[in-house]
């Protein structure tokens, strides 16, 4: 898949293509759904499929003390973007500046000009354009002067989904809700990763640098991988977690060889601020089950979280703690060796 960050990246004789504009936070079942069905009919036309996107999220320049957290960075987006096929993304800087364009500018400059569309897909509910003033009629209308079609897609639920999973999957929303990105923060705020999977396709991601902590895990016989404060992907609720921790980049900033065996490995994962010492700051930490030779310092990983075992707890002495933790690690081990849960491949494409 082509990312294309600036028009100038985007060859002059690119199309005609098949686009799509939004913003895919999370690239959940619904997104998934979509975009595969996109891809299919880009193939049989002969045409190339686009996602045009942004970064950062709109919400966060118009309304960024009361924007949403996102569930996905530039990074893990675009990797699951590439997973549903397309063929390119266009990945355009949001500014106020640009948020000024009229929905003409914009069509005219990025969709005709740039893509070369010959079929528009967007969902009942577009915006876009100076104070989102453009709508499905004004797509449809520029549409018939630019010479692309426009094709209108509904919101996709569980029983609509392509592939809507298994059986319980269907009855955890009885009431058919759409896949959204909203429904999965309600979700991870109650820490709730399994079903937030469900709704995903995959297990939750949080994406950061390990860094150095306060060293207390080691003390304790449980060293961990500690992420930056500025690690991506929503951070669900307080707790431990069962998950996967992949390792994505080595301190040298090269790509961890995929045929590496300590490439993914299994962890305990905390959130919170480790009330038992008085913490203050919020951290997510992982502790890789069994390993304490590892040193993942300045490296990235991608922390994905399976299960949640339980909320985080105050204790009144360490003995107390040090057994919690053992019994964490053995319940840890027993989720991520049960039936049908294996390490995440990033190769493989998320469910639909």
């Amino acid at each position: 898949m082509q990312v294309w960050r600036e028009l100038s990246e985007v060859p002059a004789d690119f199309g005609p293509s098949v686009v799509t504009i939004g913003n895919f936070d999370g690239v959940h079942r619904g997104h998934v759904s979509v975009l595969r069905r996109m891809c299919a009919d880009a193939r049989t036309a002969g045409a190339q499929a686009v996602a045009v996107t942004f970064s950062p999220h709109p919400q966060q320049v118009h309304r960024p003390d009361t924007a949403p957290p996102l569930l996905t960075g530039d990074a893990d987006r675009l990797e699951l973007l590439e997973q549903t096929g397309l063929d390119a993304v266009l990945l355009l800087e949001y500014t106020l500046e640009f948020a000024r364009q009229t929905p003409e500018e914009f069509v005219r400059r990025y969709l005709v000009e740039i893509l070369h569309a010959q079929t528009v897909v967007v969902g009942r509910d577009v915006r876009f354009g100076r104070d989102n003033s453009g709508d499905l009629s004004t797509m449809v209308e520029l549409g018939r002067q630019h010479g692309f079609d426009v094709e209108v897609i509904e919101d996709v639920t569980p029983a609509e989904s392509a592939d809507p999973g298994s059986p319980e999957d269907r009855a955890a929303d009885p009431l058919r809700r759409r896949w959204s990105s909203t429904w999965v923060r309600e979700l991870l705020d109650a820490g709730d990763v399994v079903q937030a999977a469900r709704v995903l396709g995959r297990p939750h991601r949080v994406r950061g640098v390990v860094v150095h902590g306060d060293a207390r895990g080691r003390d304790l016989g449980f060293p961990t991988a500690n992420l930056s404060q500025d690690a991506e992907g929503m951070v669900p609720a307080d707790g431990v977690y069962a998950g996967w921790l992949r390792r994505v980049l080595g301190a040298d900033g090269a790509v961890v060889d995929a045929a590496d065996p300590d490439r993914v490995l299994p962890a305990a994962v905390s959130i919170g601020t480790n009330p038992t010492f008085d913490g203050v700051q919020r951290r997510v930490e992982a502790y890789v089950l069994d390993r304490t030779d590892l040193d993942l310092y300045d490296e990235v990983v991608v922390l994905e979280l399976v299960e949640r075992l339980r909320p985080t707890l105050r204790f009144d002495s360490i003995d107390e703690l040090l057994v919690q933790m053992a019994d964490d690690v053995t319940r840890v081990r027993a989720i991520l060796d049960g039936a049908g849960v294996t390490p995440p491949d990033a190769g493989s494409a998320p469910a639909a």
